[in-house]
């Protein structure tokens, strides 16, 4: 999400349009890339440009690609292979080893991307965005034309061809069971067609419980990782310089508190026992699949005993999403170094990966289909 807003904020600064502008985008991966499907940067007529489509070795083909693309005004298919002993091909060398194709579309007013974009980060909810990348017929269904689905109504939103619509809608529906976004291919009639089925989740929400000075880094890291952050505490204690990530503070006491989603990571560093357990009260029932408790195990399991003394036990279910001790064991020791590690943990969790090393890993880092 960080990549698509800054994307969006150098376009809103070039006047929406008044600029001649591309995005090149990949789409499809075959073993190794630095960046995965869904990557995207954007492209100016003038050179300049924001994002990414590789770890560098990938930009500066594809910049000039794009601005062909935006002189012919014809959208394109690029497909850089760099597993081949070929030094002619660009990438080689630099330790992709893998091949990537790579949609240029340059940015119409009639087929504006960007607008869709725009929608994606408005509103905490999973997005699905569409895209022909290849297709038979450039009249009827055009390379780089796309579509937007929306979650809430389960609506493909101006798609006008009704004998590929259910096709579409049950991929889509796969990706959103799956979270990975997929290209699919259609063959129907004398229709044949390749779409990259993209699903665009909201922003990660960090909800912060505690007011001390270890709160500080959290709230550091999660704005490298352009985190929403959310904080409850005590206010008048909190050093008002060092909350420029923070988007909303709640009086400890108050009734009113942060919205907590599927999407949200829960952190309770009170640092004092009440808190932290009527804190894990009143979010242990919440959609949040990690709710973190700083403090050593026999605190957490002294709140266990206690819950259970009152006839309000946890459940096997709650306990599964509860980590306490919380963070990966990397030796942490300064507030940096364990909001490091909990950052860590909170990624693992949310990716559904173990957390260890990758060097010990024997499959590829990603996932392949």
């Amino acid at each position: 999400m960080k990549e698509i807003k800054s994307i969006l904020q150098l376009y809103d600064s070039y006047g929406q349009g008044t600029e001649k502008c591309a995005i090149a985008q990949v789409v499809r991966v075959e073993e190794s890339s630095y960046r995965r499907e869904g990557a995207r940067m954007i492209v100016f007529e003038n050179g300049t440009f924001e994002g990414g489509i590789s770890g560098g070795c990938l930009e500066g083909d594809a910049l000039q690609r794009s601005q062909i693309a935006i002189l012919k005004k014809e959208p394109s298919i690029v497909t850089y292979d760099t597993s081949k002993d070929d030094e002619n091909q660009i990438g080689v060398g630099l330790g992709c080893n893998g091949v990537i194709d790579v949609l240029i579309t340059p940015i119409t007013q009639e087929g504006n991307t960007l607008n869709l974009l725009q929608r994606c980060v408005a509103s905490r909810k999973a997005h699905i965005l569409v895209t022909v990348t290849a297709t038979n017929t450039p009249d009827v269904i055009a390379l780089g034309q796309n579509w937007y689905y929306d979650t809430a109504t389960q609506t493909l939103e101006n798609f006008e061809h009704q004998a590929l619509k259910a096709s579409l809608e049950k991929d889509i529906q796969t990706v959103l069971d799956s979270k990975r976004s997929k290209i699919y291919h259609y063959n129907l009639n004398a229709l044949s067609v390749s779409a990259f089925i993209e699903l665009i989740p909201p922003q990660f929400h960090l909800a912060i419980y505690g007011d001390n000075y270890d709160v500080y880094p959290m709230i550091n890291l999660a704005e490298v990782m352009d985190w929403e952050v959310s904080l409850v505490g005590k206010l008048q204690k909190l050093r008002k310089d060092k909350l420029g990530a923070v988007k909303d503070l709640y009086q400890k006491d108050d009734t009113e508190q942060p919205l907590i989603d599927d999407r949200t990571a829960v952190v309770l560093m009170a640092h004092d026992y009440k808190t932290d357990l009527r804190n894990l009260i009143n979010l242990v029932n919440s959609p949040t699949p990690y709710i973190a408790s700083l403090g050593p195990k026999k605190r957490f399991k002294k709140m266990v005993n206690e819950l259970e003394d009152r006839g309000t036990p946890l459940t096997p279910e709650q306990l599964e999403r509860i980590y306490a001790p919380c963070g990966l064991e990397i030796g942490a020791n300064t507030p940096e170094e364990i909001a490091a590690s909990i950052f860590a943990e909170i990624l693992s969790v949310f990716s559904g990966k173990k957390g260890g090393m990758l060097r010990e890993k024997q499959e590829p880092i990603h996932e392949r289909y």
